[in-house]
């Protein structure tokens, strides 16, 4: 498969506690994001897609993750062409909450009632997994 420039992978956790999901909203050069799950471009091909996914739990939100089983992976096509690959892992919390350099929020939102400005994977993915509980 031959991926456009300028494609990314993301790898990430979905950390659901008591009906609630952990977002965060990260600090960019071009503002503020919206809500995604922690998760982040996978930089090193030395490393598995899950490995990615603990190191950017730990960098945004300061936690260790213990990935419980690979959700969904979901594609997006960007207005430039590019393709993020968003790969998922629903995932238990292992030590508490600490916002990361470049967090600008955290908070657990119910899952029956996510915020309007969270990012479309996040919506998409919370919906298959009410459906598939």
């Amino acid at each position: 498969m031959f991926l456009p420039p300028n494609s990314i992978i993301a790898s990430g956790p979905v950390i659901i506690e008591d009906g609630k999901v952990l977002l965060n909203k990260e600090i960019k050069e071009s503002g503020i994001t919206p809500w995604f799950f922690p998760g982040g471009e996978v930089e090193s091909f030395d490393i598995n897609l899950e490995e990615a996914c603990k190191r950017e739990a730990r960098e945004e939100v300061g936690i260790d993750v213990e990935i419980i089983k690979p959700l969904d992976t979901l594609l997006h096509k960007k207005s430039d062409g590019s393709v993020v690959i968003l790969v998922h892992y629903l995932a238990n919390r292992i030590g508490e909450i600490k916002k990361g350099e470049n967090i600008a929020e955290v908070a657990w939102y119910d899952i029956n009632n996510l915020p309007d400005d969270c990012a479309p994977n996040v919506k998409e993915i919370i919906k298959r997994y009410i459906k598939n509980k």
